[in-house]
């Protein structure tokens, strides 16, 4: 028949052991960050429990008895392997890759161009990113921490701010020059809507909700070749197949460097924001606080006024 363990209150043990290491209630009340009579009260359970006297109480001193002697380097040794177990565990599980889950279209456009600067900072840690449209469930999925475009409701998770973003229409420059060039946004009707599938009904960028802001209510807003990944509407705008609406994050650098222009001086904020989540407690694993400290310093300038698109912001 197996035996079956009995152990005394762990607290009691934690009690006695830092009171023995100290020979001081107060001390041991110090360290465990309980008061003294707490400390006083565990080891008196802990010595009912046992049915021996543990200590020698003086005056103004504190002694261990002949039995508090003997129990005392076994329990130490037995606190020392669980405090060197937990190292290990933490240890195990902190180190190694740093698994990423990401929106294909925020990895793609903002994140893979930057991500060589946090491996030059901390060359010990891999990053694997994982593109995924679906809410991160870490629980199950193989992930650390997660970059989302949300409201900023995630139960149970911490929850870090990233930034706010904005739906701009943008397009190749060559849809500004010839016939029907790009002038304002009635000239929509003779160009091409690239349309984002990737977003639900309460998401921005959205042609119809963007064109009703803008006044212009003859076009077909829901007409145009559909792409289920933001990065590619891009691509699509950059080849100069139509005029994509997506978010500012994803587009400014393509307007810096030419290969997109932005027609219309106009612009809308989206329901939506980026944020970075991670469960708890393994948010402050080492290599999860390090990538979330580096992606909150890339993205400040980004949470300031002057990262909006040129010009008016539509209500």
């Amino acid at each position: 028949m197996q035996h079956r363990r009995r152990f005394p209150p762990l607290n009691a043990l934690r009690a006695f052991e830092a009171a023995a290491r100290h020979l001081s209630f107060t001390r041991a009340a110090d360290e465990l960050a309980v008061t003294q009579a707490a400390v006083s009260h565990q080891i008196k359970t802990l010595e009912e429990h046992l049915g021996i006297n543990l200590f020698r109480r003086f005056n103004r001193s504190l002694a261990l008895t002949e039995a508090g002697r003997a129990y005392l380097p076994a329990l130490r040794e037995a606190f020392d392997l669980i405090d060197q177990a937990t190292r290990d565990l933490r240890e195990r599980d902190s180190s190694g890759p740093l698994r990423v889950s990401v929106l294909p279209s925020f990895a793609a456009k903002w994140l893979l161009p930057r991500l060589s600067r946090f491996r030059q900072r901390h060359p010990d840690i891999d990053v694997l990113i994982s593109a995924d449209h679906g809410m991160v469930d870490f629980a199950r999925d193989n992930a650390d921490m997660a970059i989302r475009f949300g409201r900023g409701s995630y139960p149970g998770l911490r929850m870090d701010f990233i930034m706010d973003d904005y739906a701009v229409p943008v397009c190749s420059p060559r849809l500004l020059e010839g016939e029907e060039p790009l002038r304002e946004p009635q000239d929509l009707k003779h160009q091409t809507l690239l349309q984002d599938e990737c977003h639900g009904p309460d998401d921005q960028p959205d042609w119809r909700y963007w064109l009703t802001a803008a006044g212009v209510t003859d076009i077909e807003a829901d007409k145009g070749p559909g792409f289920s990944d933001s990065a590619m509407v891009l691509q699509a705008a950059i080849a100069g197949e139509g005029v994509a609406l997506t978010r500012w994050s994803l587009a400014a650098e393509d307007v810096a460097a030419g290969r997109l222009a932005q027609p219309f001086q106009l612009y809308q904020k989206t329901n939506f924001s980026y944020y970075a989540i991670s469960p708890i407690p393994t948010d402050e694993w080492r290599k999860v606080r390090l990538f979330r400290e580096w992606l909150l310093e890339e993205t400040a300038p980004l949470r300031e006024e002057n990262f909006r698109p040129p010009g008016t912001m539509l209500t």
